[in-house]
């Protein structure tokens, strides 16, 4: 299955905690794993999380790889506008908005978003995304 793979997500490949099984398992049985571009900024940002240099340093080198195969969604002037109009609809936080957005843009209504954040699942699910995970 073709999916959205928020960040929530995406760092549970890295972190043990809550999800993490679950989160593995969706990841393996998505063919084609669709982020956007600030994506890489926060997982990146939440490795910070991983104490040792050592195995941050292996994490970060796991999903550099990981993004190549990944398909990314840029976010342009329309992602951001679109994502102007779903955070004030929906009183999601900016960086979810533009998640949500992305993953309109990219997978139409229909299309599937793997978060692991409760409020941004309910924002997806209004703007007739299927969520898994939460």
């Amino acid at each position: 299955m073709p999916a959205y793979v928020d960040s929530s997500a995406l760092l549970k490949r890295f972190l043990i905690e809550p999800g993490s099984e679950q989160a593995h398992a969706l990841l393996a049985a998505t063919v084609e794993v669709v982020i956007s571009r600030i994506s890489i900024v926060e997982v990146r940002r939440g490795l910070l999380r991983i104490d040792s240099a050592v195995e941050r340093g292996i994490a970060k080198g796991i999903f550099d790889n990981d993004v190549r195969s990944c398909v990314i969604v840029e976010c342009d002037a329309a992602v951001a506008e679109h994502a102007a109009d779903i955070a004030e609809a929906h009183h999601v936080r900016s960086l979810d908005a533009i998640h949500i957005a992305s993953a309109v843009r990219s997978l139409g209504v229909g299309g599937n978003f793997i978060t692991f954040d409760v409020r941004q699942s309910q924002a997806a699910q209004a703007m007739g995304l299927q969520v898994i995970g939460v």
